[in-house]
């Protein structure tokens, strides 16, 4: 057989890893009965996570990270015709749910140092919504790949105008910005347990919250907004957000390795970088002294967008997943009819920037064939 006809093993970009505990877990819901959106591995799960964020967390376990977003917009006064200041250089999931009620996105670009939400053109958005007589609902900001946004800033403009913040940490558990745990940040903080993240439940997201009345209403909320009663009855629009006793038993076996995950996404980012750090035309997204990232993805900057797809394809031909970093959500179709306010930073970013494979159980091997194919384009 031709060497060339032989197909290389794939080389995911960040697959789901299992700890070994989650079976027990699920075996003992099937074993209870526990088939359902409710059940001792839901609660179990969400005091996990408490645990872990620490600060007086209140956690309501949900069916996704987004509609964790759409309940904490909601839960924040968020409705019809109200504008929402939201990070441009973000996944779609973080934008989509304004639109699900009825407000209006304005995108903020990023900073450079995190390529996060950029406080000065966050607050000239703010001053400029005011005087067109429209104050700004919600702001969401993002750590986006694991690393912390310039959180003191964002809370000093947030307190100053009163305006609240969505903190969307779905790419950000275990991260630490000044050694606190991201996620409890904002008024309302969401996590995703998607099956890319740095842990998974196949599906599913999280509501952080300090103030228990807001956890309790975000499950009223997301249990179809059933009153108390003993028929069905409904004051309310309610959702099926609910996460499933079936989902959270993978969710608590999974934050028993949390902490190890965290670790070999952080090692695969130093062997990255000790690597290829010193070929030209490459960067990497440093740490500052107060952020602490889980490196979700490891993401390197290019000199040019015909040398990032010279790479991106390079690695394509051998079998080596990649993706160019989030395209701004104000260059999206669906979006780019809304007001923005931008720097060029996140376009440049988007045209620059690619995610290589960072998975937690990705092999030395595996890596060196990644390092291997940049070398060769280089």
């Amino acid at each position: 057989m031709n060497s060339n006809t032989i197909t290389k093993t794939k080389i995911w970009l960040s697959s789901p890893h299992m700890g070994g505990a989650e079976q027990s877990y699920i075996n003992s819901a099937f074993d209870t009965n526990w088939i359902a959106p409710l059940g001792p591995n839901v609660d179990g799960f969400e005091n996990d996570i408490e645990s872990y964020l620490l600060r007086s967390s209140h956690v309501a376990a949900l069916s996704s990270g987004t509609a964790a977003i759409h309940l904490g917009l909601k839960l924040l006064g968020v409705g019809e015709g109200d504008e929402v200041l939201c990070q441009s250089f973000t996944f779609s999931a973080s934008a989509n749910p304004i639109s699900y009620l009825g407000a209006i996105p304005i995108f903020v670009d990023s900073e450079q140092d995190t390529w996060n939400l950029s406080p000065e053109l966050l607050e000239e958005a703010i001053k400029d919504r005011i005087r067109l007589g429209k104050k700004p609902k919600a702001i969401i900001a993002v750590h986006l790949y694991g690393m912390p946004y310039k959180v003191d800033e964002i809370q000093r403009i947030s307190e100053e105008y009163g305006i609240p913040v969505l903190e969307d940490s779905a790419e950000a558990l275990g991260s630490m910005y000044k050694n606190i745990k991201c996620g409890t940040f904002g008024d309302i903080g969401i996590l995703s347990f998607n099956g890319n993240k740095i842990i998974t439940t196949s599906g599913g997201g999280a509501l952080v919250t300090k103030n228990k009345l807001i956890k309790q209403k975000a499950v009223f909320l997301a249990t179809q907004a059933r009153d108390d009663a003993p028929h069905y009855q409904h004051s309310v629009i309610g959702y099926n957000y609910r996460m499933s006793n079936i989902l959270a038993g993978i969710g608590r076996g999974q934050m028993e390795v949390l902490d190890n995950r965290v670790a070999s996404r952080r090692l695969n980012y130093e062997y990255y970088r000790e690597n290829l750090n010193d070929k030209p035309g490459l960067k990497f997204l440093e740490e500052s002294e107060e952020n602490y990232s889980n490196r979700w993805l490891t993401c390197v900057l290019t000199d040019s967008f015909e040398m990032r797809e010279e790479i991106r394809h390079c690695l394509l031909e051998e079998n080596i997943e990649s993706r160019p970093l989030w395209k701004p959500m104000h260059m999206q179709p669906v979006f780019e009819q809304f007001p923005n306010y931008t720097n060029g930073i996140s376009e440049n970013l988007f045209d620059t920037g690619l995610c290589l494979p960072s998975g937690s159980n990705l092999t030395t091997e595996e890596l060196d064939r990644t390092i291997h194919c940049i070398n060769k384009v280089i």
